[in-house]
């Protein structure tokens, strides 16, 4: 659900980019049931042919949080006994993929490296469910869980799923007081669904406090057995891809268009 313009590249694609309501208005789940919908009717046989569109060919793909409701679309797809059409790939750049543990290393170490802040991330996460400013507070203190949603935090244990390189002696402190739901978090599914997910592509950047999210995703589909291409920009940051005019951005989007022109 990237807003790419460059025809050029994408002429050899049918690309169908959804809209969806937007926070703070409008709150989870409505965005995920827009795409999650919107994702359903593309996949129907005569929509594919209309647009010409192999359906042994499709992939899924979003930046930021368009990369969390790509995520989320893949899970719910596989136990959809509507749709017959499985996706071949999905592409997530730089992903928001959970709202468990505010603190993870990358949040810490980027807290304030533009162009999101931990504290205006936590704000963009908390509106997405609610107005209630209590949650954002309680989201920045990351005391938002509740105990007894404790077990999840076996999905986000961020002291096994990280590279040794990004723990720098830190130590994991789990959150003690939320509400959780696979579709806003797809990091929290269980092995079995992961196992069945497609091909995938996932883009993080180390000056991003989203940065341990993609990781932990790549290590636990690994670890499902998914076939995982991580493309970690050590020089990144969030939205690279949006800055086209940068050689950084101009050489990621390269990386990931030779990767897409391999595998769908």
């Amino acid at each position: 659900y990237s807003n790419y313009k460059e025809n050029n590249i994408w002429g050899k694609h049918c690309c169908s980019a959804h809209s969806y309501r937007l926070a703070p208005k409008h709150h989870f789940p409505n965005q995920f049931e827009d795409v999650y919908n919107a994702t359903r009717w593309f996949l129907r046989q005569d929509v594919l042919d209309e647009c010409g569109v192999d359906p042994e060919r499709v992939g899924i793909s979003g930046t930021s949080s368009g990369g969390n409701l790509a995520a989320a679309v893949a899970q719910q797809l596989l136990d959809d006994p509507d749709v017959k059409i499985k996706l071949r790939t999905q592409s997530l750049m730089y992903p928001a993929l959970q709202s468990l543990d505010m603190d993870l290393p990358s949040y810490r170490e980027n807290a304030h490296f533009p162009p999101l802040s931990r504290s205006f991330g936590v704000r963009i996460l908390s509106e997405y469910f609610t107005t209630d400013r209590s949650l954002e507070k309680a989201m920045l203190f990351n005391q938002h869980v509740p105990v007894e949603s404790s077990h999840l935090f076996q999905y986000v244990n961020w002291s096994s799923l990280l590279p040794e390189k990004f723990k720098k002696g830190q130590f994991y402190n789990s959150p003690t007081l939320g509400f959780l739901d696979v579709r806003a978090s797809p990091l929290l599914a269980d092995d079995r669904k992961l196992h069945r997910l497609p091909l995938t592509y996932i883009i993080t950047c180390q000056h991003d406090v989203l940065r341990d999210d993609g990781f932990m995703y790549a290590s636990r589909l690994r670890n499902a057995g998914v076939r995982v291409t991580h493309n970690h920009v050590e020089d990144g940051f969030h939205r690279i891809l949006s800055y086209h005019e940068f050689k950084i951005g101009h050489r990621t989007q390269n990386q990931y268009l030779n990767w897409l022109s391999e595998n769908l």
